[in-house]
C-alpha cells in the first residue's frame, strides 16, 4: 500500500465528510502505518499523522475538528465548513 499525503488527506476528509466512520479512519490509520510504504515529500509529517489518526480511538486522545485542522494544514490543504439547512 503506497501512502502520500494526498492519500491521506482523502481518508480524512472522506472522515469528515461523514463517509466512513472513525473506526474505519483509525483501522486504515493503523494498517497504513505498519504495512503501507510512505511516499513523495514530507514523509515525517505524514507518519507523524497516521500514528495520531491510529491513536483517536483512545478515548484519552480522541478526534477533535481542530486535530483534523492541524492535521490538513500540515498535508497542505485548508478546510472550509458548507452548512445546509436541514428539511
Amino acid at each position: 500500500m503506497i501512502i502520500t499525503k494526498q492519500e491521506l488527506a482523502i481518508h480524512l476528509l472522506n472522515y469528515l465528510q461523514h463517509k466512513s466512520s472513525l473506526n474505519e479512519l483509525v483501522q486504515w490509520a493503523e494498517n497504513a502505518f505498519m504495512e503501507g510504504e510512505i511516499e513523495g515529500e514530507d514523509p515525517e509529517i505524514v507518519r507523524d499523522v497516521l500514528a495520531r489518526i491510529g491513536l483517536a480511538d483512545v478515548k484519552a486522545f480522541g478526534l477533535f475538528w481542530e486535530d483534523c485542522n492541524e492535521y490538513m494544514t500540515k498535508l497542505g490543504y485548508v478546510l472550509h465548513i458548507n452548512a445546509d439547512l436541514v428539511a
